[in-house]
């Protein structure tokens, strides 16, 4: 069974930092390309940032590249992302993704805000 269990969101002031955490289990983590989603309120799921199995390959949202950055530990079956440089249009909830399965785990809010 497929779980995707995200972490480390919550309230940070705007130039602020959060390093969020995705536990995978259920399927072969190493063999599998990760990514992280987010979805604002009102806007569609967009994708943050993608990493390749091995972790050797990273790709980003043109807008998000050189705040954020997509890391893991295929060890611990985790994948990260470190936020940095934070917006108030950040705010959104975030979801980690497997990209070779369709589910969703519950996502982790990142609220930016004064």
């Amino acid at each position: 069974q497929v779980q995707l269990v995200e972490s480390g969101g919550g309230l940070v002031e705007p130039g602020g930092s959060l390093r969020l955490s995705c536990v995978a289990s259920g399927f072969s983590f190493s063999g599998n390309a990760m990514g992280w989603y987010r979805q604002a309120p009102g806007k569609e799921r967009e994708l943050v940032a993608r990493i390749s199995g091995g972790g050797t390959t990273t790709n980003y949202a043109d807008s998000l590249r050189g705040r954020f950055t997509i890391s893991r530990d295929n060890a611990k079956s985790t994948v990260y992302l470190q936020m940095s440089s934070l917006k108030p249009e950040d705010t959104a909830v975030y979801y980690c993704k497997v990209f070779s399965i369709d589910y969703w785990g519950k996502g982790t809010l990142v609220t930016v805000s004064s």
